[in-house]
């Protein structure tokens, strides 16, 4: 079985010797340019357009991330690359929910118990006590049913938060209150106090946190992005945090990555920022799912977390 790889930043070497135990007739190989030589799977990190046009033979390829918008990008300028045939799959989980779970868990909490305030309050030496927000009116909106938005709104049913998603299709979610397509989206955010983006990346969802919608939240609401720089229109955030609109936001992602030296996000007093970490990629658990995977494969069954190239999830 020959697997090709790429990716910027992991060390071949050890995901040779990691596959290697979980799949011994496994022979990985960097993918170097002009590498035409044949592959049975294709593991993948943005890799160059090259590793995939024109190649036939593969079985599957392997995105190694929750997201594709690398590949789909690609493919918008290159139709050709991947051909329709052969299926795309990514990471759904690997580890990435639980860190998604203590980022989302520590920021609600700390927006809940007013430790935004009294962070503000410590820097100008003021000692004063502040009201409690109430629990009951503390509503927590997740943008996003897949299997992260998912086991955010999980982690945080412990804490008593009035819960509700919103997502492309309908789900029934015991203990969650479930909205579903645009035209349920106002009533989603009516009433939303905090709102949480874990919203896949697709033409659909670019820009959708713009200023129209920010504005259907609560006044004083927070936001917070885990998915997708794309996602948020900054100009319009940092507007409605400038006319208190928006109360605080805690952003893992950005437009462009690094984010800017002088971006005013840095010193914006209402903002927190993190390098994109909110959730990383665990090797050894990806290799784990990779290597189960292709065994579903060889053995003509079907393994979660294929991409429906039209939708982009």
């Amino acid at each position: 079985m020959d697997i090709i790889f790429y990716h910027p930043t992991f060390s071949l070497e050890k995901w040779q010797q990691g596959l290697q135990q979980r799949l011994p007739q496994a022979r990985l190989r960097l993918w170097q340019p002009g590498d035409d030589d044949h592959a049975d799977y294709a593991l993948m990190r943005f890799a160059p357009v090259e590793m995939l046009q024109g190649r036939r033979g593969l079985k599957a390829i392997f995105a190694i991330g929750a997201g594709v918008d690398d590949i789909l990008g690609q493919l918008q300028q290159h139709p050709d690359m991947i051909d329709p045939a052969v299926p795309l799959f990514r990471l759904e989980d690997t580890g990435m929910g639980l860190q998604m779970q203590e980022y989302a868990v520590h920021t609600v909490l700390g927006w809940f118990r007013r430790f935004d305030d009294y962070r503000l309050q410590q820097q100008q030496a003021l000692w004063k006590p502040l009201r409690n927000y109430k629990r009951e009116e503390f509503t927590v909106g997740i943008m996003g049913a897949g299997v992260l938005g998912l086991s955010v709104a999980e982690s945080l049913k412990a804490w008593g938060f009035p819960l509700r998603c919103w997502s492309r299709s309908p789900k029934q979610l015991a203990g969650i209150d479930s909205f579903h397509g645009d035209e349920q989206m106002a009533d989603f955010l009516s009433g939303t106090q905090v709102l949480i983006n874990l919203l896949p990346n697709t033409p659909q969802t670019v820009g959708i946190i713009n200023r129209a919608l920010l504005d259907r939240l609560n006044d004083g609401a927070f936001v917070m992005n885990l998915a997708r720089g794309a996602h948020v229109v900054e100009e319009d955030l940092l507007a409605a945090l400038n006319d208190n609109k928006i109360k605080g936001a805690a952003l893992d992602v950005f437009a462009k990555e690094p984010l800017s030296p002088d971006h005013p996000f840095w010193l914006h007093p209402r903002v927190t920022l993190t390098p994109h970490n909110a959730a990383v990629t665990l090797q050894g658990e990806a290799m784990s799912y990779i290597a189960s995977a292709i065994a579903q494969l060889e053995a003509g069954q079907q393994p979660e977390g294929r991409v429906d190239l039209t939708r982009g999830y």
